[in-house]
């Protein structure tokens, strides 16, 4: 392990966290701003952020969307999120596999990554138990909207955010 290098904690396996690019980092941006519009009042987006599980799990997802204020979380990192965000590019199948079942595992109610390989955005919701999978939870219900289709958030019902908008 190199100092500064970035690190996620797993199901209570250190995982290094492949360098971001800079076309990573201004979609993982563009769609912050995005879902901040969406979510409005009493949420915010946390970037690359730890979020708290478990005792054994501390992901960082690309996007949280999280109750409260940034200053309500100066002592602990949030424990839920009304939607998590990955952006995918080489990150794709481990988003795909192990994060969606972490995410699963912890019933958090919907998960989407934007797919930067197929132009695509994958939402996944109603998590439930799974007990061959890797976490033991999937989601049940998952759905691969194009650019030309709108997603509304389930925080957010009277969001309607074009799928264009989170994609470059």
């Amino acid at each position: 392990m190199f100092v500064g290098e970035r690190l996620e904690l797993l199901d209570g396996l250190l995982v290094v966290r492949e360098p971001q690019g800079t076309y990573h980092a201004a979609m993982v941006a563009q769609v912050g701003r995005v879902l901040a519009a969406a979510f409005r009042a009493g949420w915010h987006a946390r970037l690359h952020a730890p979020l708290a599980l478990d005792d054994d799990s501390e992901p960082e997802p690309d996007v949280a969307i999280v109750p409260g204020t940034e200053r309500d979380y100066l002592t602990a990192h949030p424990s839920m999120a009304a939607l998590i965000v990955e952006v995918a590019d080489s990150s794709l199948r481990v988003d795909r596999r192990l994060k969606s079942g972490l995410y699963a595992r912890a019933r958090l109610p919907e998960y989407w990554i934007v797919n930067l390989v197929d132009g695509a955005l994958e939402v996944y919701r109603e998590p439930e138990p799974a007990p061959g999978s890797v976490f033991g939870a999937i989601y049940g219900v998952v759905d691969v909207l194009r650019p030309s289709a709108s997603v509304t958030p389930l925080q957010a019902p009277a969001a309607r955010i074009p799928v264009a908008d989170l994609l470059p």
